[in-house]
């Protein structure tokens, strides 16, 4: 079987940046990453790489860095006041850090410059700039479910 839109499957990754640097590893955390083919909660291009591939198939694929996490953008920046951090927390240009938007989401940032009243931070993603190559183990691809009859008539009176 190979795997198409809408199954589910279980895969084992390495992913690496052009340089050769592991960003994310699924044997690091012990456990597959378990997902539907077509899923919104993975990038589109990462979706089409597993496409067609059969269990036990070991692939590689990049990603180009637009159709990832996009360009990096210098103009990503925002200060944040000095308060906005607790008092004791030591604040370090490059230290990544998790902090809340106005409207309530959440958002990494990293410090790029600091003083005594504002915090410069850098609102890219991580990954921005960077095509990502993964290597892609298929472990286990389980069928979409297929549609009850009531579903189907549902969906007809649409």
């Amino acid at each position: 079987m190979k795997a198409i839109h809408g199954n589910s499957v279980r895969i084992h990754y390495k992913g690496t940046l052009t340089d050769g640097q592991e960003f994310d590893n699924s044997h690091n955390k012990g456990q597959t990453l378990d997902f539907t083919v077509g899923s919104k909660d993975l990038l589109k291009a990462f979706n089409s790489g597993i496409i067609g591939m059969t269990e036990g198939e070991i692939k590689s694929f990049t990603i180009k860095s637009a159709d990832a996490y996009g360009e990096y953008n210098p103009e990503a920046m925002t200060i944040a006041p000095r308060a906005a951090f607790p008092e004791d927390f030591e604040i370090a240009i490059g230290m990544q850090v998790q902090g809340t938007n106005p409207m309530g989401q959440a958002f990494l940032a990293k410090i790029t410059a600091f003083g005594d009243e504002e915090v410069t931070l850098d609102v890219n993603h991580p990954l921005a700039g960077e095509d990502l190559t993964f290597e892609v183990e298929m472990v286990e691809i389980q069928a979409a479910a297929a549609p009850t009859e009531t579903a189907e008539s549902e969906s007809s009176n649409a």
